[in-house]
């Protein structure tokens, strides 16, 4: 892979740096040897600038090396992981400003301790490998810090909302279906045209497809309402953001950048902000947030008001709790299940905080207390048994028997593909504190409609030996005791 024009010039100074200090040279003996000043050499050896050709054969000259050997982008061995860095489409395609870093401090780090970090960088990288992290995976998570440096608040997209809806929907009506298919044909030239999974086996697991070259938006005839209208919204969100750089499919068949992604997620964001507006939201949370019972069904009434997925509001909700509410110790979960197996998947996770939370785990068993999980459970009885259809709501307050943490999670189960018996629950998970206990009156005192529960991580790790929700030994455990153990004999040794 060719690097990258603007990385040229760093290449070129850990080349320079590290050929001056196998010669013995300091940079101001470089700088009397070559004609040039120690500031310019210094500037070189940082990657801010690139000699011209009579000033390379000057130094190539001066520490007595071909011209060729000094203009060649290969490293050393002990070097060559930053190489590989800069060939990668790390640096180039992830905005590192977005994150809090400037490019240009990242690039004097490289130039001043090269050795150190390509040993940091080929560590990564190896670990990424070991664990087949994908280039999608890291752009995701790079993603997720992004929103949680931001609590998942963004003004100027939340004002892009307002000025559609003042432009293009009455007063406090819903955007619908009917509405964003009519601008995407009026005034985005849109033709929209139905696939299902018969007729189309191959792209079953897309819910949409996006032709450019013919400006066909192709629909899975199998979405929900809900789902439909929501992607309906994100391609409103391309088009009125003017967001060209993007993904054609719904999931992603393949990424090519970061800023596919990140221009994904900020028409998604549109979406919300137009099919749940923040105003309407915060007043009628406020109105449930005053009560002192806690009510299922009544949050469950208000999720299906929006005419919105459990997954969409909780999302919606992680965008406006922390700025109007003053709630930002929380946490965003998903898990996929199929009816009647006891298997759950962690398919999405998003923390507002960096405390207690679900986090993928490699060969451990998810604490089966949580409600995430029985509400799944639960679920799937309800539909072998009672032939439900549609969701549940629950409520628990869960303390962590390792921490004391303690939060109070709500969990909303539905189906997810019915034709697969394949169900979903989303969870948003409130950190009990003060300032959550002063918003929410059902919390003080607790009310009798939310369950406690004593729960854990992963049952590997759980100490709690008459937990009758158990599924795998407590062999993490365990081991840790046995090192425990070691250590304390290890010191009592004279």
């Amino acid at each position: 892979m060719a690097v990258y024009t603007d990385h040229i010039r760093l290449l070129f100074g850990l080349k320079l740096k590290q050929i001056r200090l196998d010669k013995g040279l300091s940079i101001s003996e470089l700088g009397q040897i070559s004609g040039l000043s120690v500031s310019y050499l210094t500037e070189i050896e940082k990657g801010r600038k690139y000699p011209k050709t009579d000033k390379i054969a000057a130094l190539a000259k001066a520490m007595d090396v071909d011209y060729d050997t000094l203009v060649s982008l290969k490293l050393s061995k002990k070097l060559e992981p930053i190489s590989e860095l800069l060939r990668s489409r790390f640096l180039t395609e992830i905005p590192l400003e977005l994150l809090g870093i400037d490019p240009s401090d990242l690039l004097e780090l490289l130039a001043e301790a090269p050795a150190k970090v390509s040993a940091m960088i080929s560590t990564v990288m190896n670990i990424g490998r070991s664990y087949h992290v994908s280039v999608e995976r890291l752009y995701m998570a790079v993603l997720r810090s992004y929103q949680e440096m931001h609590d998942n608040y963004f003004e100027d997209i939340e004002q892009d909302g307002d000025r559609f809806l003042t432009e293009f929907a009455s007063s406090h009506s819903l955007v619908d279906e009917s509405l964003l298919s009519s601008l995407l044909r009026t005034r985005y030239n849109y033709k929209l045209v139905n696939f299902s999974r018969e007729s189309h086996p191959e792209l079953a697991a897309l819910r949409s497809v996006f032709r450019p070259e013919s400006g066909t938006l192709y629909l899975n005839s199998h979405l929900s309402v809900e789902q439909k209208t929501f992607i309906l919204a994100r391609e409103v969100g391309f088009q009125y953001l003017n967001l060209k750089i993007r993904p054609y499919t719904y999931s992603y068949v393949e990424v090519e950048s970061f800023e596919q992604i990140l221009n994904n997620y900020k028409a998604s964001y549109f979406a919300g902000t137009i099919l749940i507006r923040r105003t309407d939201l915060i007043t009628r949370l406020q109105a449930i947030f005053d009560q002192t019972n806690w009510s299922n069904d009544a949050f469950l009434n208000l999720i299906q008001s929006f005419n919105a997925t459990p997954e969409r509001f909780f999302y919606r909700l992680s965008n406006l709790l922390p700025k109007y509410f003053g709630i930002d110790q929380l946490f965003f979960y998903r898990f996929n299940n199929t009816a009647g197996q006891t298997n759950f998947h962690l398919t999405k996770e998003m923390h507002l905080t960096r405390q207690q939370g679900p986090k993928s785990m490699v060969d451990e068993h998810y604490c089966r207390r949580w409600v995430a999980l029985t509400i799944l459970q639960e679920l799937a009885f309800l539909q072998k048994n009672k032939n439900h259809v549609g969701a549940l709501c629950q409520a628990q307050l869960s303390t962590y028997a390792d921490t004391g943490n303690t939060f109070l999670i709500v969990s909303v189960a539905q189906p997810y593909q019915p034709h697969q018996q394949q169900n979903m629950s989303v969870s948003m998970c409130f950190k009990m504190t003060d300032t959550l206990k002063s918003k929410m009156r059902f919390l003080n005192p607790l009310s009798p409609n939310i369950s406690q529960r004593i729960v854990n991580e992963a049952c590997e790790r759980c100490g709690i030996f008459d937990c009758r929700e158990r599924v795998a030994a407590p062999t993490g455990l365990q081991k840790k005791r046995q090192v425990d153990a070691m250590k304390k004999a290890l010191e009592e040794l004279k």
